[in-house]
């Protein structure tokens, strides 16, 4: 593999539109459904009322990246819906709020953390194929420095 087969822009793959994303969410939300339920004390029901307004807030910034002309990552626009809705004197924050608090930060963190991992590593295999055996040895040489310095650090200051 040369690095010619490698895309220069990676955001010029194809994006999934707006009902894939839908589909995808609903996916990380029955995931985060199950891992709520196993890891909280919290009934399928809570989560699920949670996760269903989660779902809700995340479409709606979702749906405002792709009508809004204004350049803002999704994920921008999916926090503002989020903050706008909890917002104290917006009606019906409180039931929102506790309805979403049912629903534990790191059940939803995984499956995502797990996606990007995923979706990151695809990538820097094709990377790492192109740049040859040495960035291995300098990956290496990073960490292990980084672990040491990090270790000296500690032990002079903690």
């Amino acid at each position: 593999m040369s690095n010619a087969d490698i895309p220069l822009d990676p955001e010029a793959e194809t994006q999934p539109d707006l009902f894939q994303q839908a589909l995808l969410l609903i996916a990380v939300c029955v995931i985060a459904l199950v891992g709520n339920t196993v890891a909280t004390d919290a009934s399928v029901m809570q989560g699920l009322v949670g996760l269903i307004i989660l779902y809700l807030i995340a479409m709606a910034g979702l749906l405002l990246t792709h009508l809004v002309p204004v350049n803002l990552p999704s994920v921008a626009w999916i926090s503002l819906v989020g903050i706008v809705a909890t917002l104290p004197w917006t009606p019906g924050s409180g039931w929102l709020l506790e309805r979403v608090a049912h629903v534990n930060f790191l059940t939803l963190a995984t499956p995502c953390l797990a996606y990007a991992g995923i979706a990151i590593a695809r990538r820097e295999i094709e990377i790492a194929k192109a740049s040859g055996w040495k960035i291995f040895i300098v990956a290496v040489l990073v960490m292990t420095g980084t672990y040491v310095g990090s270790a000296f650090v500690a032990e002079l200051f903690l």
